[in-house]
């Protein structure tokens, strides 16, 4: 009898959590749609990325991929608020529900994709990796040439262990400085307290922008770690990963198929093409299965632009920043950027 009311009672503990697992799928796009907009977690100020403009606006790749997912949601990109938080805080206010997302600059790893109750999608939004920022006048070309080096380093995120295993594989030595912020450690380079500021060569590139005499400093040749850098959404609901997955993924499809901001009205009245009728809601109902209307596609396309927009607006050769596509090319175009189709 013992043993059958252990079973029973187990069965019975089996069938509430599957009511519950039940119940709460949904709940971060219910949240969302009831309270009219989607709360981002962005950078504190990372050009390119996310940092506020002239206006108080908050602008780059990460912000807009933002409004991507609010332009799918709403059919209006504006409908959508931002969190700007450090290194540290990013996560717990994920976690937390303080943020509907997470869209800062942050590496995919195992342990945060499996052990912090968080879930990355799996779209890349910057395939990255880390690299070493000098003061030309330190007259080093490498950074194997960087042994005893002090180093300015932001505290809590995954360049600290790449610094780490690179500099004792290659039998180095150095003196890391930490910092809360990104500005933080910048500043910490251009005063002279640090050799190097690390990072991802991303954030290099950004962060030389803001000082006083970006030529002044020049990006090393190394990358010694991979980081691949996309949005973040807490783990146990399916729907909402799904929704924040094939926004970047129908941005990407778009870039591949010629659909930009520009065309994309006309080419939805018009296309003759079966691939971007699917894509563009002219064929099925797609979006009915991540509970979005037809046209989500479109309105992200016109409204924020496609993956390729989005890069050069942000990131390319006409910003201050001056980045090559690179890994971030189109598969077609030799890059690794790849996205399954909508079909």
């Amino acid at each position: 009898m013992k043993l059958l009311k252990s079973t029973l009672a187990i069965v019975t503990a089996a069938a509430v959590l599957g009511v519950s697992g039940f119940a709460q799928a949904g709940a971060t796009l219910d949240a969302v749609q009831k309270k009219g907009f989607v709360q981002c977690g962005v950078s504190d100020g990372l050009p390119g990325f996310s940092v506020p403009d002239s206006t108080g606006k908050i602008v780059g790749i990460d912000a807009d991929f933002c409004r991507a997912v609010a332009a799918a949601v709403f059919g209006d990109a504006t409908k959508v608020k931002f969190s700007q938080l450090n290194a540290k805080e990013r996560f717990t206010a994920l976690q937390s529900g303080e943020i509907d997302m997470l869209s800062r600059n942050s590496t995919m790893t195992s342990s945060r994709d499996a052990g912090m109750g968080l879930k990355f999608p799996g779209f890349i939004t910057y395939y990255d990796g880390v690299g070493f920022l000098a003061n030309s006048k330190l007259g080093v070309k490498s950074a194997k040439e960087l042994d005893g080096a002090t180093i300015c380093i932001q505290a809590g995120t995954t360049t600290e262990l790449n610094v780490s295993d690179y500099f004792r594989a290659n039998g180095l030595k150095y003196t890391p400085i930490t910092f809360d912020t990104s500005d933080e450690s910048a500043k910490s380079l251009e005063s002279g307290r640090c050799d190097v500021l690390t990072s991802d060569k991303s954030q290099l590139y950004a962060q030389r922008s803001k000082l006083a005499s970006p030529k002044d400093y020049v990006v090393l040749p190394e990358t010694i770690s991979k980081e691949p850098l996309g949005p973040v959404v807490r783990n146990g609901d399916d729907e909402w990963l799904a929704i924040v997955r094939w926004v970047g993924y129908a941005m990407l499809n778009a870039e591949e198929a010629g659909i930009t901001s520009k065309n994309v009205e006309a080419e939805a009245k018009s296309t003759k093409n079966p691939d971007v009728a699917r894509l563009l809601g002219g064929d099925g109902e797609y979006g009915k299965d991540l509970k979005l209307p037809k046209d989500w596609v479109v309105k992200i396309v016109k409204q924020v632009g496609n993956y390729g927009e989005v890069f050069d607006k942000n990131l390319g050769k006409s910003t201050p920043l001056e980045i090559d596509r690179g890994l971030n090319a189109l598969w077609t175009n030799g890059g690794i950027q790849y996205a399954p189709p909508v079909r």
